[in-house]
């Protein structure tokens, strides 16, 4: 049988297969980061895949950046959420819920009035981002974050992570990548703290770590994982050393028995993140970017990975588990409606029944 076909179990995680839905931004949340009705259509959709990591979630009201994007620190969004799992887990699948503060990655015009945009240090992301009401817009002045602040911060992603499991989530997931908060803290253009947070690289990922530690305590670390990509760039993002960053992270998650670790892979030729990963995370361990499914099998048949994610293939294809099964071709995405508010491009991507199947070939 194919190996991503095979049972298995992450922590406390239960997996029917070993191919992952990667989390995706898709913005059909309401104008209050509330999940809507569509969302708990789209997800249900693709339940098939053993896990499904839900799209980027902010823990709080400073966390957000973007345009309809979800959050999860008020009842009305816990409870939408729940409306989610519970169409997935009738369908029979397991999903978690990625966690993920924008930090300096966000504008006023996306963000609720009161809320603030924080980072490490006072220095603005040298990017623009969407908004409903302006169009395209510069990037906020974050504030820095203080001692207190973090701490904060961090309290907002335990709640967060207690707030997913009332909504039913199997778990969470720390966006620890693309330029997020975690990362902020990791890069050497948006740290310039002289604390116990900035300066080395043992300092630099501290936050990322504290996060995770505080998530596990909540809700236990076999409901707990964290997703990153070594050396991305994305948002303004810079590390002279990214293998080294990748190392202190690597040792700073060793023995904290995280359900998973979700890596991505590098974004420079200088290091193998994969290979990396494997050799010093003692977890299970989920690969992504640009696998096709014959390289996705080889990668777990090899014992190189134990799940692979998708993205792009999952968008187009909600009943991805199957083609892989049933070797059925695989529909291509459109690109004009990723982020578009509305069903279209989001839950009107046909099953693999002989209509589609004469569509594509």
């Amino acid at each position: 049988m194919n190996p991503l076909l095979q049972p298995t179990h992450f922590g406390e995680l239960q997996l029917a297969n070993r191919i992952v839905m990667a989390p995706m931004t898709r913005s059909r949340a309401d104008s209050e980061a509330v999940p809507t009705s569509v969302m708990v259509e789209y997800y249900a959709q693709r339940a098939s895949a053993g896990l499904i990591v839900a799209e980027g979630t902010s823990p709080s009201a400073d966390g957000l950046g973007y345009c309809r994007t979800p959050a999860i620190y008020s009842q009305a969004q816990i409870d939408a959420w729940r409306q989610v799992t519970e169409a997935v887990h009738a369908a029979g699948g397991q999903i978690v819920l990625q966690l993920m503060h924008c930090g300096r990655v966000a504008t006023h015009h996306n963000k609720p009035a009161g809320s603030r945009t924080v980072a490490p240090s006072a220095v603005p992301a040298q990017t623009q981002l969407f908004t409903d009401v302006v169009g395209m817009a510069d990037t906020d002045m974050p504030a820095a974050l203080s001692r207190e602040d973090i701490r904060q911060v961090i309290e907002d992603y335990r709640q967060a992570a207690l707030n997913a499991r009332e909504a039913g989530f199997d778990g969470v997931e720390l966006h620890c990548t693309s330029g997020y908060l975690p990362m902020q803290f990791m890069s050497q253009n948006a740290n310039l703290r002289t604390d116990e947070y900035g300066g080395s690289v043992d300092n630099r990922v501290r936050f990322a770590l504290e996060v995770l530690q505080a998530m596990a305590e909540a809700i236990g670390p076999g409901r707990v994982g964290v997703r990153f990509c070594p050396g991305n760039k994305f948002n303004d993002i810079a590390d002279s050393d990214p293998a080294a960053t990748l190392d202190a992270l690597l040792r700073g998650l060793d023995g904290l028995q995280l359900a998973y670790l979700h890596i991505m892979r590098a974004h420079t030729r200088k290091i193998d993140a994969f290979a990396v990963a494997r050799a010093a995370f003692r977890g299970p361990l989920i690969v992504n970017d640009g696998f096709e499914p014959d390289s996705a099998e080889q990668m777990v048949a090899d014992g190189l990975a134990d799940a692979v994610s998708f993205g792009r293939h999952f968008i187009a294809n909600p009943d991805l588990v199957a083609r892989i099964r049933d070797d059925l071709p695989l529909a291509e995405f459109d690109r004009h409606t990723l982020y578009s508010p509305g069903p279209e491009g989001y839950i009107d991507y046909p099953t693999a029944d002989a209509r589609s199947l004469e569509e594509l070939s």
